[in-house]
């Protein structure tokens, strides 16, 4: 059985991966997962310098899921070239940084930290608010979309995945818009928006009252997003949002993905990935298939 996919000339050993903010760098999953085993590690998002992330509580539990508002906490790019790096190079697994910035320049000042470093794919958050535009996403206007993927892309040294955000009346006009930019491949999808009210304290539970909602909820609009993006680009794309098991993730790939992205599923289950991988070997094992690749984009 052939598991093995390509994202952008990064051949991986199999098609599973970590969703960023889901997985840290994989230090406190040591215990519960062998990281050898994973096709590619996607660390959390990784800014210029130091983001504090927003006041809490900023995670609460909903139906179907979560929602989240954490803010892209992170140290900061030099602290994670010097301690994760490191620390994920013992292992045989690719590497992936989630940029992220507030300003054009925040993500080609990371890019361009990065481009000497021993790391293999970049993934552009572009969900990020941009702070010069009035704390608009980029992620949600075509022109903006494709202006900051340009930018990074000139300066980047490893091929560039752009994460898009479901928060858009048309996705396929955001991936056109990153194709355009230069994207080598497509991630999809971010988390969508959502709220919870504490009806007993009359208030919105979350500090910034909305936040990211991710989890099993989301996977009906993840499938139908990656399907018409797959259709409207050609890039390879990494599917995410809400995958639980392997037949969650062969669902992906049968709608258009290249390889698949467990991002919710860590914080409920830390043998999630390990779970999802060897649920998908048992299905094309049953199934009959010899290669992931034969089934991706199979739904007319």
């Amino acid at each position: 059985m052939k598991l093995t996919v390509n994202i952008a000339g990064i051949e991986l050993k199999n098609p599973v991966m970590t969703a960023s903010g889901t997985f840290g760098s994989g230090k406190d999953f040591l215990p519960y997962v062998d990281i050898n085993k994973i096709g590619c590690v996607v660390v959390k998002g990784v800014a210029n310098k130091e983001w504090l992330g927003n006041p809490p509580p900023r995670i609460v539990e909903t139906y179907g899921g979560m929602i989240n508002a954490v803010g892209l906490q992170n140290p900061g790019v030099d602290v994670f070239c010097r301690e994760d790096i490191p620390f994920l190079r013992q292992f045989d697994t690719k590497i992936a940084v989630n940029l992220a910035g507030r300003t054009i320049d925040e993500y080609v000042e990371v890019a361009e930290r990065l481009a000497s470093e021993d790391v293999d794919l970049l993934e552009l958050n572009i969900s990020c608010p941009n702070v010069k535009e009035g704390g608009v996403a980029f992620g949600v206007n075509a022109a903006m979309a494709q202006k900051v993927t340009e930018a990074v892309k000139k300066v980047a040294k490893q091929p560039l995945i752009v994460k898009l955000s479901p928060n858009v009346t048309d996705i396929s006009e955001i991936a056109r818009a990153a194709e355009a930019g230069g994207a080598d491949a497509l991630s999809l999808i971010n988390t969508l928006i959502g709220a919870k009210i504490d009806i007993h304290k009359r208030k919105f539970i979350l500090s910034t009252k909305q936040g990211g909602l991710s989890g099993p909820a989301i996977k009906p609009v993840a499938v139908r997003m990656v399907y018409q993006v797959a259709n409207a680009v050609d890039l390879p794309i990494i599917g995410m949002g809400g995958i639980m098991t392997g037949e969650d993730a062969i669902e992906f790939m049968m709608a258009g993905a290249n390889a698949i992205a467990v991002g919710t599923a860590n914080l409920l289950n830390p043998t999630a990935t390990m779970d999802i991988l060897d649920e998908m070997s048992i299905f094309m094992r049953n199934e009959g298939i010899e290669n992931i690749n034969d089934i991706v984009g199979i739904v007319e």
